[in-house]
């Protein structure tokens, strides 16, 4: 075996789906109601990563989506603002320009995304160009010709390129679990990404695939808590694609907790990638339907 192969034949992070399944529903029928509270709400909402990418986006679209975020803390004082506004690179000056927030970060999709097919050069390139332009965070996805195909090494080189290419910038690392489906693939594929510098596993794009799953997020998690009583080094986690009510945050809150505990219930290190989450989850702390974002 060569050391790809080694580092996922030395996990025991489990690989049966079934076994899976039960752990998590296990989990959420033991702790779900306990974690159901306000302050878990609130928490939540300072996970978002606030997410605008569609093709329609425009600079002044972009624009009045970043001066939302400006002035939720005027409107609201008691909660805590969201973790950061993801964003196509080219609109990275925008945000930079617009955002007055000094703890909202700003996240860019790079690397060709969603599909992570181009040349590696231009990924390279479009992850120092977002970074120069003011990107704090880089969502790049595993290439997955590269993964399916077990081409483990050029798979973990192009991460470790774009590692590098980010500079001080934090690097997210997509698995797209909805094309990796297994959890045998979910696991292969967050310890190549973690070994090879990803800051955080993200689950998916929430473009081509089915998006998020707590399944996912369970192994992806085994794997974070396995890898850092090997190494030392906290990899943070996100989960994205199609998370839309407060209900299915705390669903990820309480896999989260129970798999990696209290040190990752911070904004350091769990993140919930959304758009239409924000004001799912401030109707639910309001009480009443809002509709900020």
């Amino acid at each position: 075996m060569n050391k790809y192969e080694q580092a996922i034949a030395s996990s025991h992070v489990t690989e049966d789906d079934a076994a899976v399944a039960a752990d998590v529903q296990k989990i959420l029928d033991e702790h779900f109601a306990e974690n159901n509270n306000a302050d878990v709400h609130k928490f939540l909402f300072s996970t978002i990563d606030l997410t605008t990418l569609r093709s329609t986006d425009t600079p002044s679209s972009v624009a009045r989506f970043t001066e939302a975020v400006n002035t939720f803390e005027e409107l609201f004082p008691s909660l805590p603002n969201v973790a950061a506004i993801c964003v196509y690179p080219n609109f990275a000056p925008v945000v930079r320009t617009v955002l007055e927030v000094s703890d909202v970060k700003i996240a860019c999709v790079s690397g060709a995304f969603p599909s992570c097919q181009s040349f590696e050069e231009v990924k390279i390139a479009e992850t120092a160009l977002a970074v120069a332009n003011g990107a704090d965070e880089i969502d790049i996805v595993l290439n997955l010709g590269y993964f399916l195909d077990h081409d483990y090494e050029s798979a973990c080189d192009e991460i470790a390129e774009q590692k590098e290419a980010c500079r001080d910038a934090h690097l997210k690392v997509i698995l797209e679990t909805g094309a990796l489906k297994t959890a045998k693939n979910i696991k292969a594929a967050s310890i190549l990404s973690m070994y090879s510098g990803a800051d955080f596993i993200k689950t998916s794009t929430g473009k081509e695939y089915t998006g998020a799953s707590l399944e996912a997020a369970y192994v992806m998690a085994k794997c974070i808590k396995e890898y850092y009583e090997k190494t030392g080094r906290r990899v943070g986690f996100k989960a994205a694609g199609g998370i839309r009510s407060t209900e299915d945050a705390v669903k990820y809150y309480t896999v989260i907790k129970e798999v990696l505990g209290e040190e990752w219930l911070n904004n350091e290190l769990f993140r919930l990638g959304a758009s239409s989450l924000a004001n799912a989850l401030l109707t639910t702390i309001a009480g009443h339907e809002v509709k900020h974002f």
